[in-house]
């Protein structure tokens, strides 16, 4: 028998094989030197396999982090120096993963930073990438890390969750979902917003509800969204090479896709000046588009608007202006005891002679509909939509459109 002690070794023995060789780094070639080693003698198919498994992982992989990104339940991992910390939609708890010594975890952000084609050392201390798999990382070494070095990594669910799964979980109240869907049907435009709370995920599931006939158009930093549906082109931000050429920001990316007739453009997080030409092209007949928005609440996305509004050279009035005109509905997710929830739907309204956008709620987590939900009743109907059991409670009369 061979023991663990035994088997890491051997695989010790095979990466530094690989290390020291020409050879690819393919699956085929792996089993094929762990077989030929001698004290593979002893081992079955199963271990064999395994151990080849362990090795690739080492090699090409995320190495001792592999089955804890395959987890499906598991949505990030962290590393802070040579301990992981784990997140399955419960909050973050510590898990024992045999990471080595910090060299060693310095070399495997390296291999991860390099097999995303970004470049991670001193000259460039930190990164952001996303795997092959989808898996979104960021590195950070020393002395920038003080105990570092530090990897966040966001895993990537390869099914993407349907509105009945987020009821299920407990994401979004069995009431409220066929509000989401209503606003889907009827193009509004909305931003779903929150910190670390699941908006990708929201959005990838409404994504899903667009009518097949609708051709969706994606401008992402890194490519995350994965809706079902027929008929999706994604674009991607591209970061400068080490000579600092090359980059292509989210603003371009917004202007190439508005030449590729899109029913649905959809900006996977506004976070710079891309803003305002999100904002322009939604007034420019393309409505039913989306975007995700960093803000802690719903009261504070006028502001955030105003502050990318400004990286953008849009002036304050002029943004409002913007926003009144191209944008309807927020949804705020946030992260919670029980996991990540849909915590409100608000309406984007003008107030005042200067006419500021204001944040009106229609429905909040446990309190139940708010001021604008007659107003979002509404908003469905002239678009000929039915209007939700839920919001039919404060609209007399038939649900269906007038």
């Amino acid at each position: 028998m061979t023991g663990p002690a035994d088997s890491a070794e051997l695989a010790a023995r095979v990466r530094r094989r690989f290390a020291a060789g020409a050879t690819p780094v393919t699956p085929a070639a792996i089993v094929s030197a762990v077989r030929a080693e001698p004290s593979a003698a002893v081992l079955g198919d199963t271990a064999l396999l395994r151990l080849a498994d362990r090795v690739h992982d080492d090699l090409v992989g995320a190495g001792p982090l592999a089955p804890l990104l395959v987890d499906p339940a598991v949505t990030d991992v962290l590393v802070n120096g040579t301990r992981v910390w784990v997140d399955r939609g419960e909050g973050l708890r510590q898990v024992a993963v045999p990471l080595g010594s910090l060299d060693d975890v310095r070399r495997l952000a390296q291999r991860l930073t390099a097999a995303a084609g970004r470049r991670l050392d001193d000259a460039t201390p930190y990164a952001d990438a996303r795997l092959p798999d989808g898996t979104r990382l960021h590195a950070v070494l020393p002395p920038v890390a003080t105990d570092g070095p530090y990897l966040s990594l966001r895993t990537f669910r390869q099914r993407p969750f349907t509105l009945e799964d987020l009821v299920r979980h407990g994401t979004v109240p069995r009431p409220v979902a066929p509000v989401l869907a209503a606003i889907v049907a009827a193009r509004l435009a909305y931003l779903v917003t929150g910190t670390g709370s699941g908006k990708t995920t929201l959005l990838n599931t409404l994504l899903g509800l667009v009518p097949a006939t609708e051709r969706i158009v994606l401008v992402e930093d890194a490519a995350e969204l994965r809706p079902v549906h027929p008929h999706v082109l994604g674009l991607q931000a591209r970061t400068a090479n080490v000579e600092g050429a090359g980059t292509v920001g989210l603003s371009d990316l917004v202007r190439q896709a508005l030449r590729m007739r899109p029913d649905r453009l959809v900006v996977g997080e506004c976070r710079g000046g891309e803003v305002v030409d999100l904002l322009a092209a939604l007034n420019t007949g393309h409505d039913g588009g989306a975007g995700t928005l960093h803000a802690n609440a719903p009261g504070d996305v006028p502001a955030r608007l105003e502050a990318l509004g400004l990286l953008g050279g849009l002036p304050r009035a002029a943004l409002h202006a913007q926003v009144v005109a191209a944008l309807q509905v927020l949804l705020q997710v946030r992260r919670a005891a029980e996991g990540r929830v849909l915590e409100s739907i608000s309406l984007l309204v003008p107030d005042g002679p200067e006419r500021l956008v204001t944040v009106v709620p229609a429905w909040v987590r446990g309190r139940g509909l708010g001021l604008a939900a007659r107003a979002l009743g509404a908003l469905l109907r002239e678009r000929g939509v039915d209007v939700p059991p839920l919001l039919c409670a404060v609209w007399p009369g038939s649900a269906g459109p007038s």
